[in-house]
């Protein structure tokens, strides 16, 4: 018997306030082709004024409950990745378990980034698989317009806000790669390159978040090398091929990056999942929130293969392989 942690539902939630390329055109020096050609991305959304980390995560873990068929009292874990917190302390987990009626079970925070999503999943799935918890809430939510320079056109232009949940619960299965759930983490960091993608300022360095910074380049040459070596980790590992994947659906950092992923694992890009267009960069959240688009439009189906790599500050990345 092995044990599988499954996705049993999911759900997403966006700001309502969109922030077009042009809207940005009226307060920076840019343009709409510009950002488009670099990036892919048409507009984002922004998070409304007192709207909270915690207020996202909690709509989206609600959708994701409800699609799940269970209420907040079967959950008893709860993993909120986000680099965007309510508070410095305590956890922004405990205030989404808190919204949803929760008085049990764990709630913790996961800071890595971008890649923080798969983090969190490879997390739920070791606590699910090893008997600590039976259900699990993993959610990605972010308010990167709050720690971006909306001067700094290299900058503001690439991320938005949102919030994007799923539902594990850990079931008995046959112990090969047609299981499923999820079959495949890993997960890496190299803090020598902690200073090519932050923040400037922290708790106990300035006694700020600081605004973010990074050289675009140097993580874009990081980025899909090691995304792609994540995958291809897990698919060794699994005596799976390339040709085995049916949709990749990586950390939404810009079209070029997703697209140069996808080119590394010699899939077509009718292959790939992007929502950065409509979203940007929403950080931890970027993934879930593609994978409730793609589950949503019917193009994700059960029982196929999904590849979700991940390259964030730190450096951390890694990937996480499920059967849907």
């Amino acid at each position: 018997m092995t044990l599988r942690s499954v996705v049993k539902g999911y759900g997403a939630y966006l700001p309502t306030k969109i922030v077009t390329n042009a809207d940005l055109e009226k307060t920076i020096d840019t343009n709409d082709a510009w950002i488009v050609e670099r990036t892919g991305i048409k507009q984002r959304h922004i998070a409304a004024e007192g709207e909270l980390t915690s207020a996202m995560g909690t709509k989206a873990a609600a959708l994701a409950l409800k699609k799940a068929g269970i209420s907040a009292q079967d959950i008893d874990l709860v993993i909120l990745a986000t680099s965007t917190p309510d508070d410095t302390v305590p956890a922004t987990a405990t205030k989404i378990q808190h919204q949803l009626g929760m008085t049990r079970g764990a709630a913790f925070d996961i800071n890595a980034a971008c890649s923080g999503f798969i983090y969190a999943m490879a997390t739920a799935d070791g606590l699910l698989r090893s008997g600590q918890a039976k259900r699990a809430l993993v959610i990605g939510a972010e308010i990167f317009s709050r720690i971006v320079d909306w001067n700094d056109r290299s900058t503001c232009i690439l991320f938005g806000d949102g919030a994007a949940a799923v539902v594990l619960e850990v079931v008995e299965s046959k112990g090969n790669t047609s299981d499923r759930g999820i079959l495949f983490t890993s997960l890496y960091s190299d803090g020598q390159y902690h200073g090519i993608l932050g923040t400037n300022g922290g708790v106990a360095s300035t006694k700020s978040a600081g605004v973010l910074a990074m050289a675009g380049k140097e993580v874009f040459r990081h980025a899909v090398a090691k995304m792609a070596d994540a995958v291809d980790e897990g698919l060794n590992k699994l005596s799976l091929t390339h040709t085995d994947i049916d949709w990749v659906i990586p950390h939404q950092a810009n079209s070029r990056i997703l697209q140069g992923v996808a080119k590394r694992l010699e899939l077509s890009e009718e292959k790939l999942i992007s929502t950065v267009a409509l979203h940007a960069n929403t950080s931890a959240a970027s993934i879930p929130l593609a994978l409730a688009v793609g589950a949503d439009k019917g193009q994700i189906k059960q029982g196929q293969l999904l590849v979700l790599p991940a390259l964030g500050a730190g450096l951390t990345w890694g990937a996480c392989i499920l059967r849907w």
